[in-house]
């Protein structure tokens, strides 16, 4: 015997639909009923799609912030690290004061400049090679120019290749990670005031090392810019 008799196509959509069916036993007319079950679920699926969309938009608030801070969380974290070839900050005068060279390890330093397709500036460093040794202090000099008819703002990153020897180089003080606003036709000298750590000249990995370049390159500066992380495209 049939539940539902003739109607059963349309019963059993009811019964999909978690509805009593309104046919067979129950005559044409039937009764719906509410499954306990079903109403909980829509409330926990509703509650579950709340809390998402409020991750999601603090997680939106949290990436604009992140991007203001960029630039100072990832020069902490490059120097912190050494990635990429990414050279250490200089020490205290102290510690600049009492170097004692190492005259017997002599290391050619040569400079690199670069510019991404964003900037439009001419970037180059003015001289090609210097020769230093560890714990003696060196000044180098890169120029820009904006050739254009309207101010640009840069903004650069650089590496030491052979990467290792990061740790080692030393800036006191440089022009990265620091907007530079160069008005049209304007022309600028970029000092690099840098050492090597004598500690270098102790360090076995670096026993065959006597080559150090200096690479730098220039971005425009945007909002919202990512700078890429050295040594890497």
């Amino acid at each position: 015997m049939a539940l539902c008799g003739p109607g059963w196509a349309r019963c059993a959509r009811g019964l999909r639909l978690g509805a009593l069916p309104r046919c067979g036993l129950w005559g044409t007319r039937g009764v719906r009923s509410s499954n306990p079950f079903t109403r909980q679920q829509e409330e926990e699926w509703r509650r579950r799609n709340r809390s998402a969309v409020g991750y999601i938009a603090a997680a939106a608030v949290g990436m604009v912030g992140l991007s203001y801070a960029a630039v100072p969380l990832y020069r902490l974290y490059c120097q912190a690290t050494g990635l990429g070839g990414t050279t250490g900050e200089g020490s205290s005068t102290e510690r600049i004061e009492s170097m004692e060279p190492v005259r017997d390890r002599v290391i050619r330093v040569t400079f690199n400049a670069d510019v991404h397709s964003s900037i439009q500036w001419n970037f180059k460093p003015q001289q090609r090679e210097i020769y230093v040794v560890p714990g003696e202090t060196a000044l180098a000099f890169y120029k820009a120019k904006n050739p254009t008819d309207k101010p640009i703002i840069g903004i650069s990153t650089y590496n030491v290749i052979p990467f290792e020897a990061g740790q080692y180089f030393n800036k006191i003080q440089c022009f990265c990670f620091e907007e530079q606003r160069l008005n049209p036709q304007e022309e600028v000298d970029m000092p690099v005031f840098f050492y090597i750590d004598p500690d270098f000249a102790e360090d076995p990995k670096m026993a065959k090392v006597d080559l150090i370049t200096l690479s730098y390159t220039f971005f425009e500066a945007k909002e919202g810019q990512k700078l890429p992380l050295p040594g890497y495209q």
